[in-house]
């Protein structure tokens, strides 16, 4: 999900500058909402579980593509599906997403420890091999989106700041250990109303119960779609996330974006768009020396587990009040 909502601010970036080109963007049904303010483009659904399951699958999927005369195919992915896919598609220039994958190795070996190209800047490599030297200095972002009554109601906004905290992720040396997030929102849920983003039957439970200990504190999990939760994003003034995708969707519709960091580390290049260094909040690497231990978080020496509690939830909280009542 952090992939996709990854490629929006590229994609917006290249509608702005290059605003005659038409863009199809393939991806899987779920993800379609991420694009909905995009110009120019032309949305397939993948039905990689169904239709589109196997080799056969993709072919059938390429001949509906080719019914469309494509200049270039960007693929943006680079895994065994989309090598598959490009090779059934015609067209006239074919660009290919450079995943950075040895130096991603040395850096989780300890061989190497400096900032790689982000992600976004290797998407944007993709469209300039195309033709298209898409700038992601100055970028745009849509609107906050006007809230309909119901999720009002549901939100029961009580502050003028709102702070959204998505407080899980894939692997769990990349979560902050709960009881300090209690802390965190403990002490947060007194001055902002905290909207709670997650998912999953576990996340549903715990989110549940944050919700019912804290005051001013509202779990949206199992109660809007995609696109609702997208339209509670647009207005929050910070989400709080890990090294996970809400940031990177948060990041996306513009809004500030504070990240606790485990054993994954921004030089990968999964930094969310757009926001200031001091916004990633780290452990202490004398403490931790080898992180990262690994790119996506899912392997770790045992000790390393609850790297993130490292950071202090005072650490937290001040970064949250000095982003939004600044002295």
């Amino acid at each position: 999900m952090g992939d996709v909502a990854m490629t929006v601010p590229v994609l917006r970036a290249l509608n702005t500058q290059f605003p005659g080109v038409e863009i199809t963007v393939l991806t899987r049904e779920f993800f379609t909402p991420f694009f909905r303010d995009l110009q120019n483009i032309r949305l397939v659904s993948a039905e990689v579980k169904g239709r589109h399951k196997g080799v056969i699958g993709l072919y059938k999927l390429a001949q509906d593509l080719n019914k469309t005369l494509f200049y270039g195919v960007a693929d943006l992915h680079n895994v065994l599906r989309s090598k598959i896919l490009r090779n059934f598609i015609t067209c006239d220039h074919l660009a290919v997403i450079d995943k950075g994958r040895k130096e991603k190795r040395l850096l989780t070996s300890g061989k190497l420890f400096t900032p790689l190209k982000s992600t976004h800047e290797r998407y944007a490599d993709v469209f300039q091999t195309l033709g298209f030297n898409v700038d992601l200095s100055n970028p745009k972002f849509p609107a906050p989106v006007v809230l309909n009554n119901d999720i009002k109601t549901l939100l029961r906004i009580y502050s003028k700041e709102i702070i959204g905290i998505a407080p899980f992720a894939a692997h769990e040396g990349k979560v902050y250990p709960l009881d300090l997030m209690e802390e965190v929102i403990s002490e947060l849920s007194k001055v902002y109303t905290i909207i709670l983003f997650g998912g999953g039957e576990h996340e549903v439970n715990t989110l549940k119960n944050l919700e019912q200990k804290f005051q001013n504190t509202v779990s949206i999990v199992g109660k809007l779609s995609l696109e609702a939760q997208l339209d509670v994003i647009s207005n929050l003034d910070v989400m709080l996330s890990m090294d996970s995708g809400n940031a990177h969707i948060a990041a996306m519709l513009g809004v500030k974006v504070v990240t606790i960091w485990g054993v994954t580390h921004p030089y990968a290049g999964f930094v969310p768009f757009n926001q200031p260094d001091d916004y990633a909040l780290l452990p202490d690497r004398t403490k931790f020396p080898l992180i990262p231990t690994s790119i996506y978080g899912n392997k770790y020496p045992e000790n390393y587990k609850n790297a993130a509690g490292n950071i202090s939830p005072t650490t937290i909280i001040d970064k949250i009040n000095t982003i939004l009542k600044p002295l």
